[in-house]
């Protein structure tokens, strides 16, 4: 009886350890698509049926406590700190994704449209100026 419990419980964790997340909401890992490395950890959540994403913590960043200093001087983020910032506003569901909000990148202070959705358990994040795009894959954090 004893081997029968220890097989089930280790089928349990092995079968959860290959589900993969559907939902975009939860913390996610950005990874620097030059670097490879993980840069923040970001929450995305739902908020009156859109999707927004806040900066919870952020990873060897080039100076401690960086605020948004290339932003946009009329966006309300210009100047404020980076972490806890809202970096993904108003996405609205469409199919398997969410679009027709914006993305901020603090770093250069720019606003994309943009888009995201779900892979294979990864994040996938679009942003979009004019017809050109780039499109980051983040991972699931615990």
């Amino acid at each position: 009886m004893r081997i029968f419990a220890l097989f089930a419980l280790l089928t349990i964790f092995s079968l959860s350890a290959f589900a993969q997340r559907t939902s975009p909401v939860g913390k996610w890992k950005t990874v620097d698509d030059a670097t490879g490395k993980v840069k923040s950890v970001v929450e995305i959540f739902e908020k009156n049926g859109k999707l927004h994403g806040r900066v919870l913590e952020l990873f060897d960043p080039p100076k401690p406590n960086p605020v948004c200093e290339e932003c946009d001087k009329a966006d309300p983020r210009f100047g404020k700190p980076v972490k806890g910032m809202e970096v993904i506003r108003n996405m609205v569901k469409d199919g398997e994704e969410w679009a027709s909000g914006d993305i901020l990148d603090p770093e250069n202070g720019k606003v994309y449209r943009g888009k995201i959705w779900v892979e294979k358990g990864k994040l996938q994040v679009r942003g979009y100026i004019a017809f050109l795009y780039r499109t980051q894959t983040w991972l699931p954090a615990s």
